[in-house]
């Protein structure tokens, strides 16, 4: 009785160390959250710091995700943010995802006993299909005896909410792993272990709520198509992509690095229009403002008479500039 209560003690230490460590993290996160909300304009040099504590986060989710564990590791600790930052839940993840690819369930399997309620909850296949994978590697095996065993304890009593699969299941029996039946040689394939990875994950990642991309994609994603404009991508829109062009930006989407990056997202809602004063459009139906066109003409020395499209470097009379009115 004694050894029993002092084994409760020992468990109850643990779980309210944990409850400790849990808690931290929670005053830490809202204290950041409550930081910014402190901050009171977006130039103040207080938002600088706190961007790249964000910076950090998102970086070292990246690391994580990654499964560069030590690295990610490395820099929490260096920038001091290990209780901002899901370090265990991603190493975890990692080790189970990788023992996997290594075609071993074991440790999947721990995983899911210790989480059953909650896979439960989402209704997750992620057990079963494990238990599924050991019933193929019996067979592959040639184990028979040991895989009708193990499909009348794992697999049969499933049978209710999993028919397709449990019938399927059975077919295996019947099939060598040489076979090039389907859904047979699919199921007999190594491939499906890769397959087994990516549904844990996935799952995962649902059961903490973790997005399934990385922070840093989504954060980027977002901040690209802000910027992204339909010029962004035109061939004659920077002097990145038209070498002749006579025109200098600062429009990061339009630089090497970001450019070709951002060409498959989707643009930014604009519910307003800059047009130049006094705007004119050229024979080939590019709009300008007449005192930039004619100033960056002048520039360039062109004769009176010819303005040049700073764009395309086209050359243009005078008299076939037509003046724009917007309605």
């Amino acid at each position: 009785m004694i050894s029993r209560m002092q084994g409760l003690k020992r468990k109850m230490e643990s779980l309210h160390d944990q409850e400790k460590k849990l808690h931290q993290q929670s005053r830490k996160r809202i204290q950041h959250l409550t930081d910014l909300y402190e901050i009171p304009s977006l130039a103040d040099v207080k938002y600088d710091d706190w961007s790249k504590i964000r910076l950090n986060r998102l970086m070292v989710d990246y690391l994580l995700r990654c499964g560069y564990g030590e690295s990610a590791k490395a820099l929490a600790k260096e920038k001091d943010i290990e209780d901002l930052v899901d370090l265990d839940v991603f190493v975890q993840c990692h080790a189970v995802e990788e023992s996997l690819r290594r075609r071993s369930t074991t440790e999947c399997l721990a995983w899911c006993v210790e989480h059953r309620p909650m896979l439960k909850k989402i209704e997750s296949n992620l057990e079963f299909e494990l238990r599924l994978q050991q019933y193929i590697e019996l067979r592959r095996n040639e184990k028979v005896i040991e895989a009708k065993q193990h499909a009348q304890k794992f697999i049969i009593p499933q049978i209710d909410i999993r028919q397709s699969d449990t019938r399927r299941a059975a077919g295996i029996m019947a099939h060598s792993p040489t076979t090039r039946a389907e859904p047979y040689r699919t199921m007999y394939s190594q491939s499906r272990w890769n397959s087994l990875a990516d549904l844990f994950v996935k799952t995962h990642h649902e059961l903490f709520s973790l997005p399934p991309r990385p922070l840093l994609h989504i954060a980027l994603s977002a901040g690209l198509s802000a910027l992204k404009t339909p010029s962004c991508h035109s061939k004659y829109a920077s002097s990145t992509a038209n070498a002749s062009s006579s025109t200098t930006t600062v429009c990061p989407i339009c630089s090497t690095e970001l450019n070709e990056l951002a060409r498959n997202l989707p643009y930014a809602h604009h519910t307003k229009s800059n047009v130049e004063n006094d705007p004119v459009v050229l024979p080939n139906g590019r709009l300008y403002g007449r005192d930039r066109l004619f100033e960056m003409s002048a520039k360039v020395g062109l004769d009176d008479g010819f303005v040049k499209d700073p764009t395309t470097s086209e050359l243009f009379n005078y008299g076939e500039i037509r003046k724009v009115y917007i309605s």
